[in-house]
């Protein structure tokens, strides 16, 4: 049956060449279906497709981005909730070659967000920025702590998650509010890069989603990890180091505002908190206070409910940026906006050194 469905898939290549670049259309079905099944798309056997196995079935709220059954359903009728269809659809498909290659794919230029926000994209980045949107913005923060005080502990605030490879949200900025910009402050917005480097699959493979370094070296002369890659001279986190790469700059700033946010918990909150990158809903009490959420902490009937709006901002923003692996390229500015305001809030009411600290 299964070598029955991948020459069916073959079939159906060699019919599409629609928003694959020219170098890709270069490539035989064959290869390109090898390409696929190399690609995170194709893992039959991954969470993001096997979650629902025991339901047998996936709701229409999850539908759209874990199934090509739900996004060639959602492309074909009109878009009223982001990724959210009105009917569970059948377990048992991944991203398949009709979920980007079909009419409503074909013809897609505008794409809505979760802030409601219908943005114009005429180019094959369209159909990618369906699903990697995320599910939230700021706008779902600020309802969550509408009426309660900066730093009041209260038990009607809940953990926001921005979900997962949110990138389309990162690289639009401030342009669609995905993370959490504090007000009074300016904030980046769509991170544009050079000319034929410009869209998703001009920097990912549209069928592995890999991105080769060779195609960064020609302008990033030398370079060898994505992450080494910088173009400001800026010192933006103080400590006398403009020329690591910026990927490495964020990482930092990341780990810098994970403790200012420990800090914060355990002097406004009165109880500690851990963060685990894997465990839902990801941030937990930390009993033994050793700053990390080991495994008899990471479960659910342990997590963390001591939150003030204050906390859940900068928390909100660690995910945002947390979870999207790219940020560093997708648009670099943004996050590192986002995560110095969320130290700097921070550190108004918590001791927390902001020494150095430099918003681009």
């Amino acid at each position: 049956m299964r070598t029955i469905i991948l020459w069916s898939m073959i079939a159906l290549l060699s019919l599409v060449t629609t928003g694959i670049t020219q170098a890709q259309n270069t490539q035989t079905p064959e290869e390109i279906l090898k390409a696929w099944l190399s690609s995170p798309h194709a893992d039959s056997t991954s969470e993001s497709f096997r979650h629902w196995d025991t339901e047998g079935e996936i709701p229409g709220t999850c539908a759209v981005c874990h199934s090509t059954t739900g996004i060639t359903d959602y492309l074909t009728k009109p878009q009223t909730t982001p990724g959210v269809i009105d009917h569970a659809v059948p377990i048992g498909t991944t991203i398949e070659c009709d979920a980007c290659h079909n009419t409503g794919a074909k013809d897609l230029n505008s794409v809505l967000f979760p802030n409601s926000q219908v943005i114009e994209i005429e180019d094959s980045s369209a159909i990618c920025s369906v699903c990697h949107q995320g599910r939230t913005t700021m706008d779902q923060v600020d309802a969550g702590v509408m009426n309660i005080d900066d730093d009041e502990v209260s038990p009607d605030i809940r953990f926001i998650n921005i979900h997962y490879a949110a990138a389309a949200s990162t690289q639009l900025g401030s342009t669609v509010r995905g993370g959490y910009q504090y007000e009074g402050r300016n904030y980046a917005g769509k991170f544009t890069h050079v000319e034929k480097l410009d869209t998703c699959v001009s920097c990912h493979d549209a069928h592995t989603t890999k991105v080769e370094i060779a195609d960064c070296t020609s302008c990033h002369q030398g370079v060898a990890d994505f992450r080494s890659i910088r173009t400001t001279p800026a010192d933006m986190l103080g400590d006398g180091d403009a020329s690591a790469g910026i990927g490495i700059a964020i990482d930092k700033l990341h780990d810098r505002l994970l403790r200012a946010i420990m800090t914060y918990a355990s002097e406004k909150g009165g109880v500690a908190i851990a963060y685990s990158k894997s465990a839902y809903p990801y941030f937990f009490n930390d009993h033994n206070g050793n700053g990390n959420a080991d495994d008899d902490e990471a479960i659910f009937p342990n997590s963390y409910k001591s939150w003030t709006p204050r906390l859940l901002k900068a928390a909100y923003n660690y995910q945002f940026v947390g979870k999207d692996g790219g940020a560093f390229a997708h648009n670099p500015h943004y996050v590192i906006q986002l995560m110095i305001d969320s130290i700097e809030n921070l550190a108004e009411v918590s001791t927390i050194d902001t020494t150095g600290l430099a918003r681009p």
